[in-house]
């Protein structure tokens, strides 16, 4: 048997290998009422609430006096598990056995809220200010402990809050810029089952935490030309460095001898995400929106392990860019209620032998629906609703633990990943 901190190592390697921080399915978007209900195709180019902040803070050129907008979605996400075959390795046995157990249940805790906080000031004829605090990466998950895919998944609980301080300047009637820092703070716990070397003793534990506060940064820009508004905004990527313990449990024989609790570096990058808007006002009670947006997921080709005593430690990603496009439009029915709707088509990075339970993700459909009533000149309360189509996908993710060891262990899980969301949307908006 190799030392105690080579099997940890390598131990933290095979769970971080299913981490859901950096899936494309774990970018939060909902962080608008308005913008929930046209399917956030408006994103850079609509500039109408506070939340242009985080969309594109050039916007706030276009909103007056003082805005502050506050509100919260709850996600209601539903994912199922079918086993399909996953098998595991037996050291010194030729061959594979079948790993058996429930389906897990649905993993999603129901709801999911993701509150959100914007306000906005005009300080001169060129000049506004503003200040975002929302959560734009995030999961709560965990499978029952007898889960066929528990070699793979238990739990998964990633959180971020991001504040976000910004400036815009109105450098002529058309055009506008504006840019932000992000200030961000990412916690994350992970648990999984490990192998004992009889598939009939009971299994390990793999537990790690970690948390770290890093930085970033956004900048955008706003064209106006006659009835066309034209937004663009890139946000830079966060590299995060979490730190926190590793314990490892339950491992039995041979194998008891990693069991402890240990220190643990684990550099993590947010991707960075480019978006392009364009708004169509003509003027009358109509108006539409389209967006498109690229998310660089392919930066996230590798995870790598830090720690002292640790040999260097690489897990293989192999992460895709992606997109998203969305098309929607809104109608003011009169002068205290606008309605809007829109579609989305947004696109997963992973693919089935690199897709994880942790991640039971797919390419997605949104439709959405919502409305805007004004309850006085200065304050009105937006609605919205989203039901968000999965697709359905296979997984066929390997996992070896204890490699280049006689104890080394490989699972394969295999499962069909089904799946859907529906979200609720509320926020409350005001203007001196």
């Amino acid at each position: 048997m190799q030392n105690k901190p080579f099997i940890a190592a390598l131990g933290l390697s095979s769970a971080l290998v299913a981490t859901p921080a950096v899936a494309g399915g774990f970018y939060v978007q909902e962080q608008s009422g308005i913008e929930a209900g046209r399917a956030y195709s408006g994103e850079a180019a609509a500039a109408d609430s506070g939340a242009t902040i985080f969309f594109n803070p050039a916007g706030m050129t276009e909103l007056e006096g003082i805005n502050i907008e506050g509100g919260g979605q709850l996600l209601f996400v539903t994912a199922q598990q079918d086993n399909a075959g996953s098998t595991r390795t037996v050291p010194g046995l030729a061959g594979t056995v079948p790993v058996t157990g429930s389906d897990g249940g649905n993993p999603f805790a129901q709801p999911i809220p993701i509150p959100s906080f914007y306000a906005s000031a005009q300080v001169s004829d060129r000049v506004w200010v503003g200040v975002g605090v929302n959560s734009p990466f995030g999961v709560a998950s965990g499978y029952e402990d007898d889960f066929f895919g528990r070699f793979d998944a238990v739990q998964a609980d990633l959180l971020t809050f991001n504040v976000q301080p910004s400036v815009a300047v109105k450098l002529t009637e058309n055009l506008s810029l504006g840019g932000g820092i992000d200030i961000q703070y990412i916690d994350t716990t992970l648990v999984n089952a490990l192998p004992n070397l009889s598939p009939a003793a009971p299994d390990g534990r793999f537990a790690i935490e970690g948390d770290d506060i890093s930085f970033g940064f956004n900048v955008g820009a706003l064209f106006k030309a006659g009835p066309l508004r034209f937004g663009a905004h890139y946000r830079s990527q966060v590299d995060h460095t979490l730190e926190g313990p590793l314990e490892i449990s339950g491992l039995a024989g041979p194998l008891a001898p990693q069991n402890g609790t240990f220190d643990a570096t684990t550099p993590i990058t947010m991707p960075d995400i480019a978006t392009l808007s364009v708004a169509i006002d003509p003027g009358g009670k109509w108006r539409g929106y389209a967006t498109a947006r690229h998310y660089d997921w392919s930066d996230f080709d590798r995870i790598d392990f830090i720690a002292p005593g640790f040999p260097p430690t690489s897990s293989p990603q192999n992460y895709e860019d992606t997109m998203s496009i969305a098309a929607g439009g809104e109608y003011d029915f009169s002068d205290k209620l606008t309605l809007r709707a829109g579609t989305m088509w947004d696109e997963s990075p992973v693919g089935d032998t690199f897709r994880s339970t942790r991640v039971p993700d797919g390419d997605r459909l949104w439709a959405s629906a919502g409305a805007t009533y004004r309850l006085t000149d200065h304050m009105a309360v937006n609605l919205a609703y989203s039901h968000v189509f999965v697709s359905s996908e296979p997984i066929a993710r390997q996992t070896v633990f204890y490699p280049g060891t006689p104890a080394q262990t490989s699972v394969v899980t295999r499962s069909n990943s089904t799946g859907d969301a529906d979200v609720l949307a509320f926020s409350l908006s005001t203007r001196f």
